[in-house]
């Protein structure tokens, strides 16, 4: 696995638009909020031609003109790490022009994003052996007073820090609107985190494995693909062992059991060492008489490995940013959640 340099006190921060760009309210005063904000922390920025664009559908320009921003700016020498301008529905369309073979031979780059994002974190660690961060994108940086999230993943970004912890209030509803661009997270919902099995007095679960995963909304819609090459990233990393971290947005209860399922008996899981859920965007809801949490864990006991559920990954605010591709060291008690990446420069 390829891990890029971290960014450096003053360096460059690139921005690019493979999914949707900052051109609609909040998203649009935000991105500017983010940008003055690293301006005056001393960093530099430079902007892809498409952050600002909106002339694509789902997506901001065109698929080949989405993948001509990121090819370029992913080995241009003008930034040292990218942070996308956002997710949305229709990046699958711009993964058949991306040069995964360049990124490859290329000097790696940090890569930062996710939801629709996962079309590249995912892909660049199973295509190209190389790491990305499912974290947050570029707008969540124009927050007025940094949440600890983003703190946590921009000192990532900087090679600061490389242990995290769960957070203890999420964001069921988000307050953020046009009106109120800068907002904090809405965080009136305690830390929730459960695990199979479940973890007794004194005790705890741990795992160390390598990390793959994303949004499953975007994984399915990869997988049996062209670029399906994980059955190979786990032979590749056989010894290590997959610990997969999964979230959905769209997918209700029985969509994301159906994920799993399609997953599962593509191969995906044949390596597995552990599962970490994040809270789904459908959080609470009930089919058939089950929520989420029922309707993932039957399907996965057989594993016999942890599966660790609701934890800070993804669409429900605030989200801990996750080494995509990186071995990890992974701690939960039963109310505290740690993990640490073990990446080599």
């Amino acid at each position: 696995m390829r891990y890029p340099e971290f960014l450096k006190d003053r360096g460059t921060i690139g921005f690019v638009a493979p999914s949707m760009g900052c051109t609609t309210e909040p998203y649009r005063s935000a991105f500017d909020n983010a940008i003055k904000r690293f301006h005056s922390m001393g960093y530099k920025t430079i902007e892809g031609p498409n952050c600002r664009c909106d002339s694509g559908i789902g997506i901001s320009n065109t698929p080949k003109k989405c993948a001509e921003e990121l090819n370029e700016s992913y080995v241009s020498a003008d930034s040292d790490v990218l942070i996308s301008c956002g997710g949305g529905e229709l990046m699958c369309e711009v993964v058949p022009y991306i040069d995964f073979e360049r990124v490859k031979q290329s000097k790696p780059k940090w890569y930062m994003g996710y939801s629709d994002n996962t079309n590249f974190t995912f892909l660049e660690a199973t295509i190209a052996d190389t790491a990305g961060i499912y974290g947050p994108c570029a707008g969540s940086f124009g927050m007025e007073v940094w949440h600890e999230s983003l703190t946590d993943a921009f000192n990532l970004l900087c090679g600061r820090k490389l242990s995290f912890t769960n957070y203890p209030m999420w964001e069921k509803e988000s307050i953020k609107d046009e009106n109120a661009p800068f907002v904090g997270y809405n965080l009136t919902e305690k830390s929730c985190i459960s695990s199979i099995p479940a973890v007794a007095k004194e005790s705890r679960i741990t795992m160390r494995g390598r990390l793959l995963g994303g949004c499953m909304d975007c994984l399915i819609n990869l997988l049996g693909t062209s670029f399906d090459h994980v059955r190979e990233f786990n032979e590749r990393y056989s010894d290590d062992g997959i610990i997969w971290f999964l979230e959905a947005c769209d997918l209700n209860v029985m969509g994301m059991r159906r994920a799993m399922w399609q997953m599962k008996n593509a191969g995906w899981f044949s390596n597995v060492k552990g599962f970490l859920i994040g809270r789904p965007a459908h959080f609470g809801e009930e089919m058939f008489g089950i929520d989420h949490r029922q309707a993932l864990s039957s399907l996965l006991r057989e594993f016999n490995v942890p599966i660790i559920m609701d934890l800070d990954i993804g669409h429900m605010s605030p989200m801990m940013p996750v080494v995509c591709g990186s071995m990890a060291d992974v701690s939960f008690d039963g109310s505290n959640f740690t993990i640490s990446y073990d990446i080599e420069q």
